[in-house]
């Protein structure tokens, strides 16, 4: 079976993914074009009857009627080779219908009966895609936004090599980065409200496990303030060293070395003085580029 990367045609991100290709080689070996019932029974119907209607729903956008067709080809005829097709073109037309829940469970079903199946890789990203639809604002729970990273890891863990694994992981990224925005939020209502320690909680959370998104320089800012907040010079004064060596030209830095400042105490470098470093480096570098000049 072949199938390619999701796509709504009309959905609740602006930022579509890839389309499901729709079996349309199965419908020509079952020869369905010539197939013209407008309405048919479900009890004791054809395989090529069921896919044909189900076929039809999806093309009118009834995609609920379509899932309940593709669920009788399984259900009628569970040893045709279709039946595995139309459980996973059902999971498929849940998603489309945005019925993320029977999706999900479409998809939890096809892989926990056909483990080996090499569709196996489409089904959990059917499933990673509905949980990442779901994502809400960082003001709200984010327990599906955790669903939602859990499946695209188990995409790019078990299927490396599939079609799928680089969607994945760019929606790894971004599910990441949302996470560490609700801890962020979080610790910025806790910082605003002078708790330091349930803050510095939730900003050690951002720079130890998303440390590849964009708020770790505001979040070791953020540390530097609750440190000092707390009078714990010394981690305050770390920190704000971790953020001018990896973030030597970010506000964030400037920010910590004025709140040091502020309190008397010694920056390991100023801003400036941070610049500086960096235009010598990049200097070297140019010069290390150069080539030797010819032996005379």
């Amino acid at each position: 079976m072949t199938v390619g990367i999701l796509q709504k045609t009309s959905g609740r991100r602006a930022a579509p993914v890839k389309a499901l290709v729709m079996l349309a080689l199965g419908l020509s070996v079952l020869g369905l074009s010539a197939c013209s019932k407008k309405e048919l029974n479900y009890q004791d119907a054809t395989v090529s009857d069921l896919w044909y209607l189900g076929h039809k729903y999806m093309r009118s956008k009834q995609y609920k009627l379509a899932a309940a067709a593709f669920d009788e080809v399984e259900r009628q005829h569970p040893y045709s080779v279709w039946a595995r097709r139309g459980e996973l073109m059902s999971g498929y037309s849940h998603y489309l219908a945005n019925e993320y829940d029977d999706a999900i469970l479409a998809a939890d079903r096809f892989i926990q009966l056909h483990p080996g199946s090499p569709d196996a890789a489409y089904a959990r990203y059917l499933k990673a895609v509905c949980y990442y639809e779901q994502i809400t604002d960082v003001g709200r729970d984010q327990k599906v936004t955790q669903q939602a990273l859990d499946a695209l890891n188990e995409v790019v863990l078990r299927h490396p090599n599939s079609e799928y694994a680089e969607d994945a992981k760019l929606k790894i990224d971004l599910t990441k980065d949302h996470l560490a925005g609700k801890e962020m939020a979080v610790g910025r209502y806790y910082l605003k409200r002078h708790m330091p320690l349930a803050a510095i909680g939730r900003f050690r959370r951002v720079v130890e496990d998303y440390q590849t998104t964009s708020h770790v320089p505001e979040a070791l800012e953020r540390l530097t303030e609750s440190y000092l907040m707390l009078g714990v010079i010394p981690e305050a004064t770390q920190t704000a060293a971790v953020l001018g060596a990896n973030y030597p030209g970010s506000l964030w830095y400037k920010d910590a070395y004025n709140l040091l400042q502020g309190k008397g105490l010694k920056p390991e470098l100023s801003p400036s003085e941070v610049a500086k470093r960096e235009k010598a480096e990049k200097v070297r570098e140019e010069e290390s580029k150069q080539p030797d000049s010819p032996a005379s």
